[in-house]
């Protein structure tokens, strides 16, 4: 399993990974999804502020451990940076869809954020585009409007020369059916498999996979073990593991087992913080100090000692004094 990327494409996952090419990122480009995590009874009642303040909280008090951090155009990326609360040595990831879907809850369509996109997001100083697509190989016209969408940010992100880290999350097309329940849950790891091989084949660089087994209803290892091996046979680029609001202790196993079948890290959101953001401000430091910051500690060590460099699926043929000319 090799891919080609492009010089600003190798320098944009280096500034996103470790020395050792390891992904250990923290995700805060969660907009409506964060309000709701905050008060699921009145979450439009956050404000943006309040959105802002927490972003950056969250990110002042983890950058240390963290090779980059995921930040969306409307409550992070430029705060971050405007408040120097983003250091120079942690790569930034930035969305780039809309955070509602077009179509009904059976056929999910990605809208793109008007007003932004790749260019911007390069020129603000992103090392890496993030696009966030509901998806199902076998949806039919749905599938293929979603293929011609991740292309075409394909195109842009190879014009700008900016690693895309695709993000494809399964969900059901067959009406009634409960992503959640565990009828889905047998449909899971196909989905999931198929989904890797089908989109890795339309340009990403990277891909934010959710763990192909839901382990809420399935507790053999040795399942979650071949699941991941067969995921990893079937990605031809990097991939790293989501969190995908999993209770925290499923989703460190879960990353203990991906990296050992080959993911390059993880990118971690509501297992990690979930518990901090819904707390109150006067629980907020001890939660950080006792959950938070140990537990992004213990994933970044995990991933460290099991997780495998993205440049094994790199070749690259290095450049000559005339490089430059043909770029």
């Amino acid at each position: 399993m090799t891919f080609n990327p492009t010089p600003g494409k190798i320098r944009g996952l280096a500034a996103t990974s470790s020395a050792a090419g390891i992904f250990k990122v923290l995700a805060l480009d969660h907009r409506d999804s964060m309000r709701v995590v905050i008060d699921p009874v009145d979450p439009q009642g956050i404000s943006a502020q309040e959105l802002t303040d927490i972003k950056l909280g969250l990110l002042r008090r983890l950058e240390a451990d963290a090779t980059a951090v995921m930040l969306d155009p409307e409550y992070g990326a430029a705060q971050a940076i405007a408040a120097r609360a983003l250091p120079g040595n942690v790569g930034l990831l930035v969305a780039i869809e809309a955070q509602g879907y077009l179509g009904d809850p059976t056929a999910r369509q990605t809208s793109l954020l008007d007003g932004w996109g790749v260019e911007k997001a390069k020129r603000l100083g992103a090392n890496g585009i993030k696009l966030l697509v509901l998806y199902r190989p076998d949806a039919g016209s749905v599938t293929e409007a979603q293929d011609q969408m991740i292309e075409a940010v394909a195109v842009d992100c190879a014009r700008y020369d900016i690693p895309l880290f695709l993000e494809p999350l399964a969900y059901a097309i067959e009406p009634g059916l409960s992503p959640d329940s565990a009828e889905f849950a047998v449909k899971r790891r196909g989905i999931v498999v198929d989904t890797v091989r089908r989109l890795g084949a339309l340009g990403p660089d990277v891909l934010k996979v959710q763990f192909p087994v839901d382990t809420r209803f399935e507790d053999d290892r040795s399942v979650w073990v071949e699941a991941c091996a067969e995921l990893n046979e079937a990605a031809p680029v990097p991939w790293v593991l989501l969190s995908g609001g999993d209770p925290y202790e499923l989703f460190r196993e879960q990353v203990r087992v991906a990296c050992d079948a080959g993911a390059s890290g993880f990118i971690v959101g509501r297992a990690l913080w979930g518990e901090y953001i819904r707390a109150t401000a006067d629980e907020q430091p001890r939660l950080m100090d006792e959950v938070v910051q140990p537990r992004f500690t213990e994933l970044a060590a995990l991933a460290d000692e099991h997780g495998h460099d993205w440049g094994e699926h790199h070749v690259f043929p290095g450049a000559d004094e005339r490089w430059y000319l043909g770029y």
